[in-house]
């Protein structure tokens, strides 16, 4: 059963750049690979992608990074420190769910959500975040229950709906749910927002087998559409990677790289026999 998750961000050519100012803000954090396409980095243990993929796709608030620090003054720094040259979403203040919270887009428009966690003792800890809006706006509860009929082990830990008084009754305040251990947040957003989900922030599932390729590809696809070279969207518009574990190693080989691209560019399900056979 495969674990790995991660989050995939879409830059126009600045992928290293970023990856080297959010290391520098978050402890024990690191880059772990890199090539002009691909820059592969961790936070504190949290794994990341960055894309070199063009002007083609932004991102957008609609998948951001939740980041849960231990203290407030942990909280102020970071938040601090990712806004520079960026734009306060939601200013760094006391709010009714955290005594210090802020939402903020960065300088290359990855968005983040900051905030102290309400219990001592919690870990710090960075979960991807969506925000169902616009068209998607009351699907999240629809998309915790399809993503956890798909994923061998999932949960769901909290899930907080809108007052009956309110509004907005009976859509998600706020969830957390997780995918093969994968922790993961999904909110239901009113009002206009101007955006929704896009292939700015995707998600990559790394599979082992065909078997594992073949079952997410299959599932995630269903009322959504098949792209090319691994990359789907669902039926609620978020954008998927279903790739080989064994990708990265076949890319590292100088001499094999060349012909494993060539194989990949004509795929859309990726097919590891036939990359192993490039």
């Amino acid at each position: 059963m495969t674990k790995s998750i991660y989050p995939c961000l879409w830059f126009d050519g600045q992928a290293e750049e970023a990856a080297r100012l959010y290391c520098s803000i978050f402890n024990h954090s690191t880059i772990t690979e890199k090539n002009p396409i691909v820059v592969r980095f961790e936070l504190d243990g949290f794994r990341v992608m960055g894309l070199n993929g063009g002007p083609k796709f932004k991102i957008n608030p609609s998948i951001s990074l939740f980041v849960y620090c231990t203290t407030e003054e942990e909280t102020a720094r970071i938040y601090n420190a990712l806004i520079k040259e960026g734009t306060a979403l939601m200013p760094l203040d006391t709010y009714p769910w955290s005594k210090k919270y802020g939402w903020l887009q960065d300088t290359y428009g990855m968005t983040w959500q900051i905030s102290v966690v309400d219990k001592p003792g919690t870990p710090f800890s960075i979960k991807p975040s969506f925000l169902f809006t616009s068209k998607q706006f009351g699907r999240a509860e629809e998309a915790i229950r399809f993503y956890s009929s798909i994923f061998p082990k999932a949960s769901t830990d909290l899930l907080f709906h809108y007052e009956a008084n309110d509004a907005h009754a009976g859509k998600v305040l706020y969830s957390e749910f997780s995918l093969n251990d994968y922790p993961l947040i999904a909110m239901d957003g009113p009002g206009e927002h101007g955006y929704t989900f896009s292939e700015g922030v995707s998600l990559v599932v790394e599979c082992e087998t065909q078997e594992e390729i073949d079952h997410y590809w299959l599932k995630l696809t269903e009322g959504g559409r098949e792209d090319m070279c691994g990359w789907l969207k669902d039926k609620f518009g978020v954008s998927w990677q279903i790739v080989p574990s064994i990708l990265g190693k076949l890319m590292s080989d100088p001499e094999k790289a060349p012909q494993v691209m060539q194989a990949f560019l004509k795929m859309r399900k990726f097919e590891i026999e036939k990359l192993l056979q490039a």
